[in-house]
């Protein structure tokens, strides 16, 4: 996985354009404590404005600038999505009170009106049809969510909170989940179907796919090797095909050429043996004149 640079964090879509407002971080203190806000980013340009996480509580007298920034009052977003509960994602809800939430599986609208959905059944939420999707990715929490930004230009992208704490996080997003082998599940779908992630506490990074197993690498070659190979042979067998075809045929046209001197040369003895008795007929007749002649 590696990560994306700076200006890669706004990316264009044929309808959303999608931009990390606020990359997360997570900074450990040496007393134990640790410092951390996550991820917030905003998704608009389509009938939809959406913003995935708020940050903390903490984030507040910033991020209004940080929407500004992009034309996007706080009013004129339609819909937040924050990923699960924890502060650090949650903490700003306050700021959108006409916006359609989703927290985790919890959708309302209004003054806590709650929506019927099928997250928690493991059903995506389709919040614009083949553009903006947000599935269930429990694991991290039970109720985590995360949004995919499909076909932008860098392909779909997974705003994923803290189903992926970073894109270096291997061997410790355990230590912070709920429920680890539910989140690994998470993590792999998340992994298929985006080509880049933005991650709750990171920079977005790109998905590297690895093809298969070393085993099956190998097997695959060996088996293009035996496939090669016996193609190779194929070839060979045909060319030798094809050369004693040719000799034949040389062979062939060689004993017609030789038929053709034997009859040229039969065609030549018939005319000499023809001559030959026209010369004795000739000699006939000049003896049958000569008689007469020497008879004078």
């Amino acid at each position: 996985m590696r990560g994306l640079e700076a200006r890669a964090l706004a990316v264009a879509g044929p309808l959303y354009s999608l931009r990390v407002l606020r990359a997360g971080y997570s900074r450990p203190n040496a007393d134990g404590t640790c410092r951390a806000d996550g991820s917030v980013t905003l998704l608009w340009g389509g009938p939809l404005t959406v913003l995935v996480d708020t940050g903390g509580p903490w984030l507040r007298p910033r991020l209004p600038g940080l929407l500004a920034a992009h034309g996007v009052a706080a009013e004129d977003v339609t819909h937040v999505v924050v990923t699960h509960g924890h502060s650090d994602h949650a903490g700003n809800l306050n700021l959108f009170p006409r916006a359609t939430l989703l927290v985790g599986f919890d959708l309302s609208r209004g003054e806590g009106l709650y929506l019927p959905h099928g997250l928690a059944q493991g059903v995506p939420l389709e919040l614009h049809p083949g553009h903006l999707r947000v599935v269930p990715t429990p694991g991290h929490t039970r109720a985590h969510v995360s949004l995919l930004a499909l076909g932008t230009a860098l392909g779909a992208v997974a705003v994923a909170g803290d189903a992926f704490e970073s894109g270096e996080d291997e061997g410790q997003w355990q230590a912070l989940s709920e429920e680890p082998a539910a989140q690994r599940r998470s993590r792999d779908e998340l992994a298929a179907a985006a080509e880049v992630i933005v991650p709750g506490h990171g920079e977005p990074f790109r998905v590297v796919r690895e093809w298969g197993t070393p085993d099956e690498e190998e097997e695959e070659e060996e088996e293009g090797g035996r496939w090669r190979g016996g193609d190779c042979e194929e070839e060979e067998e045909k060319k030798k095909k094809e050369e004693e075809e040719d000799e034949k045929k040389k062979e062939e046209g060689g004993s017609q050429r030789c038929g053709g001197e034997e009859e040229e040369e039969k065609k030549d003895e018939d005319v000499t043996s023809r001559h030959g008795d026209n010369e004795e007929e000739d000699g006939v007749t000049s003896g049958q004149g000569q008689r007469p002649g020497g008879g004078r």
